[in-house]
């Protein structure tokens, strides 16, 4: 009798899958870990500042350079680089941010003097515009679908986390250690990212250039770079101060060449037909007004129980630890869910109204009232109103624009929303410093804002 050979096992594809799944984890962990990084260093040299005047001998104007020369690169470079991204690919352009952030910062840390300081900030300035809108774009390109949400919650967390953990690490550090460990401190996580993102990212095909577009890149780095230096200086010499007014003035003209050479462009490094899509025009608008509310809310809140309170420096910053975990808690729990059920547009118009409703509650709170019952309840109606605007925004801009234009989606949500923040604090701060009444004013202001932001997504989200 003759046996017919056993039918062949297939392998199991388990083991692939667990390793995709562990691969995509461990993209996911390097993705927002960078971008916590690059959202920490925004606030933690803050905190370290009389250190580093009394240690360089730094005067006024010098020091506020070592903030504002991270914040101008940033914000000036994100849109280009977002860019350059699409176009020479996303894995490659985050480990050469990841390389520049990490020079940077042990440039910044070795300083003897301030220029040499203000130098490092600005090569780690250009890193984080180089990594975070590449960061970002490998993200939504890696997480499709309702994985998505999942993925950006992550992300939004890793922004509110970094911000506010920067305000209390600075401390601490500059403290224990001095000025420098302030910057060193990032310095595994930038130089994991070199190491790792080779492994564990995976890119997708690279956009094809005839050539690259010079004249555009030099115009909306200028312009970008000319607005947020404008807004900088409303808070030294008023809108009206040389400074404010040519810094606006040649933004708005460096914005219209820009416009006029992408015309003209072969080739354009932002393609003007993207802004046909009324999404992602008002997705932009969106990121400028929401950025300016948001940001603004937490320096008021800050300025408010110092001056207003009588809170001092340290006690502030505790008053301060609820926003942090309620940013959190609201980032990792609600905000998945309330993405899944209604979707960005609608989680974004919620947050907004949420954060004006916070906003309102301290402003016309009794002053008499004290933390507990005139301050806390409107810090966490803030806290999750953010929490849930910040990230879908990005998330309704990036909807708009095709995976080939990804990090190009992402640079224009971070770069509006940088532009929008300070913008808006230099406003609201200014409102708030004019009179008896003026945090009253500037909060109820802000709300109006918010409100206003929450309105105009409604045009979009009844497209969706």
């Amino acid at each position: 009798m003759t046996l017919s050979p056993a039918p062949a096992v297939a392998a199991s594809p388990l083991p692939a899958e667990r390793a995709t799944s562990r691969r995509r984890a461990l993209a996911l962990g390097l993705l927002v870990s960078a971008q916590f990084v690059v959202m920490l260093d925004t606030s933690i040299v803050n905190v370290a500042l009389p250190s580093i005047e009394a240690d360089l001998g730094l005067s006024a104007s010098a020091l506020t350079w070592v903030v504002n020369a991270y914040v101008l690169t940033f914000g000036g470079l994100l849109l280009l680089l977002g860019r350059v991204a699409d176009l020479v690919g996303r894995r490659r352009m985050f480990g050469v941010g990841a390389a520049l952030f990490t020079v940077g910062t042990l440039l910044a840390a070795a300083a003897g003097t301030g220029w040499l300081l203000v130098a490092g900030r600005v090569v780690q300035g250009a890193g984080a515009a180089a990594l975070s809108p590449a960061a970002m774009s490998l993200l939504l390109v890696t997480f499709p679908g309702e994985q998505r949400a999942r993925a950006m919650s992550l992300w939004g967390a890793a922004s509110a986390m970094g911000g506010a953990t920067g305000v209390f690490a600075g401390g601490l550090l500059a403290g224990a250690f001095g000025w420098s460990s302030v910057f060193l401190v990032t310095v595994p996580v930038s130089v994991a990212a070199v190491v790792l993102s080779r492994r564990v990212l995976d890119d997708s095909a690279r956009g094809v250039r005839r050539r690259f577009d010079v004249s555009g890149a030099v115009f909306v780095t200028g312009a970008v770079v000319a607005l947020v230096h404008g807004a900088l200086g409303v808070g030294e010499g008023g809108w009206l101060s040389p400074r404010v007014v040519l810094g606006l003035g040649g933004a708005v003209v460096l914005l219209g060449a820009f416009v006029a050479a992408e015309r003209r462009a072969a080739d354009p490094l932002v393609p003007l037909e993207l802004f046909r899509s009324r999404v992602l025009s008002v997705g932009v608008a969106l990121a400028v007004t929401g950025g300016a509310t948001r940001a603004s809310s937490f320096v008021l809140v800050a300025l408010y129980l110092q001056k207003e309170l009588a809170m001092a420096p340290e006690r502030g910053g505790l008053a301060m630890v609820p926003t942090s975990l309620t940013g959190l808690a609201v980032s990792l729990t609600l905000l998945p869910r309330v993405l899944k059920r209604f979707g960005p547009r609608r989680a974004m118009i919620g947050g907004l109204l949420v954060l004006a409703a916070g906003q309102l509650w301290i402003a016309h709170a009794p002053l008499g009232a004290g933390y507990a019952v005139g301050v806390l309840p409107g810090l966490l109606l803030v806290a999750t109103g953010v929490a849930l605007s910040f990230t879908p925004t990005t998330m309704v801009i990036a909807s708009a624009a095709p995976d080939t234009h990804a990090g190009l989606a992402s640079g224009l949500a971070s770069s509006a929303t940088q532009v929008g923040a300070a913008l808006g604090t230099a406003t609201f701060i200014g409102i708030a410093l004019a009179g008896s009444s003026g945090f009253t004013a500037a909060f109820t202001v802000a709300a109006a804002v918010a409100v206003a932001t929450a309105l105009l997504g409604c045009t979009v989200a009844r497209r969706s």
